[in-house]
């Protein structure tokens, strides 16, 4: 899936968030800005999600959720990213996941969890958070585990087709997105685990120790 995506996103970088990083840069807004800006915006929409009116929030995250790519190609084009910047970009993403699937259990629970929504939207937010923790902590170990079905674009994408659906008055709608993502979520965490398994390379042998030989 992650693959499919990718594809029409480069096309999207290539003619929208380029020549938007380029003005951007231009007049003097940095990458960490838009890092923080994306985050709050994503925050309102999930408040308008929390409260209800699920089209408005999800436009309002898929809006601010672009910027995700935006403020990553800003640090490109100033030469790459600092290493605040990366862990500044994690960070928020983590706070904008949890805001998102957060606002989406609330609302379920407000609606008497029909189909058993608000359990999915809780198995979606854990697993979600622990797809980002394997690859991070993988990779501070020095292991490989870049890949799985249910990225965080992935992932972002279902719940957005949900909360269409739902804002589209189709009860099943969001709950249906949301068991799908659940069940996603936690293949990719064992995609990832069985990856990095895979990648981490073979134990040197022990050297041999000579035994004591009488004299």
């Amino acid at each position: 899936m992650a693959k499919i995506v990718q594809v029409p996103a480069r096309a999207v970088i290539a003619y929208g968030v380029n020549p938007t990083a380029r003005f951007l840069l231009r007049i003097g807004v940095t990458p960490n800005a838009v890092t923080i800006a994306g985050t709050v915006g994503v925050l309102i929409g999930s408040y308008f999600g929390a409260m209800g009116h699920l089209i408005w929030g999800t436009v309002i995250v898929t809006a601010f959720a672009l910027t995700d790519a935006l403020d990553g190609t800003m640090a490109r084009m100033r030469g790459g990213s600092s290493k605040f910047g990366a862990l500044l970009d994690s960070s928020m993403d983590r706070l904008a996941d949890a805001a998102v699937f957060g606002a989406v259990a609330y609302y379920m629970s407000t609606e008497g969890n029909p189909y058993g929504g608000m359990i999915a939207a809780l198995i979606s937010l854990s697993a979600g958070q622990v797809v980002s923790y394997v690859k991070a902590r993988a990779q501070s170990l020095g292991l490989d585990a870049d890949v799985g079905i249910a990225e965080r674009l992935e992932r972002l994408l279902i719940v957005g087709v949900g909360g269409l659906l739902g804002g589209a008055g189709l009860e099943w709608g969001l709950p249906a997105a949301l068991w799908v993502l659940a069940a996603l979520s936690l293949v990719t965490v064992f995609q990832r685990l069985i990856h990095a398994g895979r990648t981490e390379p073979a134990a040197a042998p022990a050297p041999a120790v000579a035994e004591d030989k009488p004299a």
